[in-house]
């Protein structure tokens, strides 16, 4: 009898030690930040949307003869093989794959497909434009985490007669235009990091002229 009381309580106990073991875990802050930096990932993804002049790989798995290259025409639409006039502009490469094995469904038994952006120009919104003092002013295709650094070194720098530091990004985040300023010239001559933020697409970089 006592020798089953006391596999009994032997049993609680490991029991006990279990559950508290259980809730210290489930409030560990390096679980909760884990989690937390998971999703803020997430939040933060960035989805490329397909526009005009991409150049698009289609890859149809099992169907060499349906698979190919092409380019997407000036009005935004596709043709493959058993697929005409397919709209490619406007989605991401997950949308229009999924799009295109819909229609192939009508010929092919459970087709699927992979879009693979080749060359990326993408539409005007998804583009990134410099404009003022830069060393070559133009509009540059987005990329996923592209940074401030990146857009300078992509435009030559800067040019002889701006005013890097009174530089500002115009971007419209909601419906609503927002002004971030930025100092070009410490970012560049003195290596000032903080200044290095990240760009999102349909960004305006603009470079004010120096009044000296």
């Amino acid at each position: 009898m006592n020798d089953r009381k006391g596999l009994l309580s032997s049993r609680l106990l490991c029991l006990m030690a279990s559950l508290i073991l259980l809730a210290a875990c489930s409030a560990n802050p390096r679980q909760s930040t884990t989690t937390t930096g998971v999703a803020a990932a997430g939040d933060n993804k960035d989805n490329y949307v397909i526009g005009a002049g991409d150049v698009l790989q289609v890859f149809v798995w099992g169907h060499d003869d349906l698979s190919t290259e092409v380019s997407v025409r000036p009005d935004g639409y596709i043709s493959t093989p058993l697929v005409e006039d397919m709209q490619a502009a406007g989605r991401t490469p997950t949308e229009l794959a999924r799009a295109v094995e819909a229609r192939l469904g009508e010929y092919v038994r459970s087709p699927t497909v992979t879009i693979i952006v080749q060359t990326f120009v993408g539409e005007y919104d998804q583009q990134i434009r410099v404009v003022g003092q830069a060393a070559e002013p133009k509009s540059l295709n987005y990329r996923a985490g592209m940074t401030l650094l990146d857009v300078m070194i992509a435009v030559g720098g800067l040019s002889e007669l701006s005013a890097g530091n009174r530089a500002k990004v115009i971007r419209k985040e909601n419906g609503l235009e927002k002004t971030i300023k930025v100092r070009l010239e410490d970012l560049l001559n003195k290596g000032d990091m903080r200044q290095n933020i990240r760009m999102k697409p349909g960004d305006v970089l603009i470079i004010p002229e120096s009044i000296f």
